[in-house]
C-alpha cells in the first residue's frame, strides 16, 4: 500500500480519539478535576491564542483573552454539551465571543473617549459666548459713559457703517466736528475698558 494512502485514514482515528479525550476532559473538568483541567490548557492555549489574535490583532490584550477564555472553560465545563458539537469548536466558540466583546468594549470606551472630547469642546464654547456677552456689557456701559453727541457719533460710524461725511450729515455738523467728537469718545472708551 502507498505511503499516502496509509497516512490519511491514520489521521481521522488519531484526531476523534483527540477530541473524544478533549471531550472527556471537559467531563472531568465539570466536576472540578485540576489535572483534566491542565490538559485542557495544555492542548487549547495554543489555538485559542491564535484564534484571539486574528480578531483582537494585539499580542499582549489577545494573552489576555485566551487567560480569560480559559477560565471561561473551567468555570462553565458543565455547559459543555457533547451532542451539540466538539469540544474544542465549543472553546473556540467561546474564544471568538470573548475576543469579539473584548473589541466592542475597545470601541465602545473609544465612543466614550470621544464623546468626553466633544464635551469639553461645548463647555469651551459656552465659556466663550458668556464672555463675549460680558464684553458686550462692558462694552455698552462704556458707551453710555460717554456724552450724548460722542455716543451718536462713534455708534454711527462703528456699529453702522457710516463714513465720517454721512455722520456729519445726519447729524447736522461739519465733518472735523464729528471727527472731534469720535476721537474723544475713543479716548473715554478706552480708558473705560482699560485698553491699553
Amino acid at each position: 500500500m502507498p505511503a499516502g494512502e496509509s497516512a490519511g485514514p491514520a489521521r481521522a482515528p488519531r484526531s476523534r480519539a483527540q477530541g473524544g479525550a478533549l471531550e472527556a476532559a471537559l467531563t472531568a473538568v465539570a466536576r472540578g478535576d485540576n489535572a483534566a483541567f491542565a490538559a485542557i490548557y495544555d492542548q487549547c492555549a495554543a489555538a485559542v491564542l491564535g484564534t484571539v489574535l486574528r480578531v483582537l490583532r494585539d499580542p499582549a490584550q489577545s494573552e489576555e483573552v485566551m487567560q480569560e477564555v480559559l477560565l471561561d472553560v473551567w468555570r462553565n465545563a458543565a455547559r459543555f454539551d457533547p451532542a451539540a458539537g466538539s469540544g474544542t469548536a465549543w472553546i473556540m466558540m467561546l474564544a471568538h465571543r470573548r475576543a469579539v466583546d473584548r473589541v466592542r468594549s475597545e470601541q465602545r470606551s473609544a465612543e466614550r473617549e470621544l464623546r468626553a472630547a466633544t464635551a469639553s469642546v461645548a463647555y469651551d464654547e459656552v465659556t466663550d459666548a458668556v464672555e463675549a456677552r460680558l464684553e458686550h456689557e462692558r462694552v455698552r456701559r462704556c458707551l453710555a459713559s460717554l456724552t450724548e453727541l460722542q455716543r451718536e457719533s462713534v455708534t454711527l460710524a462703528f456699529y453702522r457703517g457710516y463714513s465720517y461725511s454721512e455722520v456729519a450729515q445726519l447729524l447736522g455738523v461739519a465733518v472735523g466736528t464729528v471727527k472731534t467728537r469720535m476721537r474723544d469718545g475713543l479716548i473715554r472708551l478706552r480708558d473705560c475698558l482699560g485698553v491699553e
